[in-house]
């Protein structure tokens, strides 16, 4: 065990050594975040940087890939920011897919076009300088079922401005999406209540 002493040189060291890495931080850009695996938390963690972002007066736009994906609450939680006040257009946008496609859908042509017509209002918000902050909730899974081109979404992501933030989640993230990315995150499922437990799921923690 460590001394009082010994303790507070270790720590002071620590410091010391954060420091000098923040201080070399000199870089600044928008980045490109990617959320996936198999885990909880993918959707949620992003929710937390839309927060922020809308904290510091940012506007932000939401596409939502995968039909019912959000829960009612969670529109609750955010719609104070979906509407223009003062003449000024909302803080947040929010778009859902429409029909969307969904876990058991049985009609690939129509979900294909809906992923497509998702990523074309993506685009829409990726490309303009208003938008500090896009979140593509779920767009990894329309990338592994085949429903959009990973190409596609390369091209268009080294299109947005330059301060401006993209966050993309959902299962599966492609490799190419991964590398091309700057902050990479992968939930790991290590226990779950419904299947160890089979504790249902519950509000404020699932929906």
């Amino acid at each position: 065990m460590l001394t009082s002493e010994q303790y507070q040189q270790r720590m002071q060291r620590r410091k010391e050594a954060q420091a000098q890495r923040v201080a070399q931080a000199s870089k600044q850009k928008g980045l490109i975040i990617v959320n996936t695996g198999n885990g909880k938390g993918k959707t949620t963690a992003s929710l937390g940087m839309v927060l922020r972002s809308l904290g510091h007066g940012y506007r932000v736009a939401i596409v939502q890939f995968i039909k019912g994906a959000w829960e009612p609450a969670e529109k609750t939680a955010f719609q104070h920011w979906t509407i223009a006040t003062n003449g000024k257009p909302p803080q947040l946008e929010f778009y859902a897919m429409g029909e969307g496609f969904t876990w058991d859908t049985q009609d690939r042509e129509r979900d294909i076009a809906k992923a497509q017509e998702a990523w074309a209002k993506s685009l829409e918000f990726i490309l303009n300088p208003d938008f500090q902050l896009v979140l593509l909730d779920e767009v990894n899974v329309a990338l592994k079922l085949g429903y959009l081109d990973i190409q596609e979404i390369l091209a268009g992501l080294e299109q947005k401005p330059v301060d401006s933030h993209i966050i993309l989640t959902g299962r599966g993230a492609p490799k190419a999406l991964i590398e091309r990315a700057d902050l990479v995150t992968e939930m790991t499922l290590v226990k779950h209540p419904f299947r160890e437990q089979g504790i249902k799921a519950q509000p404020g923690i699932e929906f």
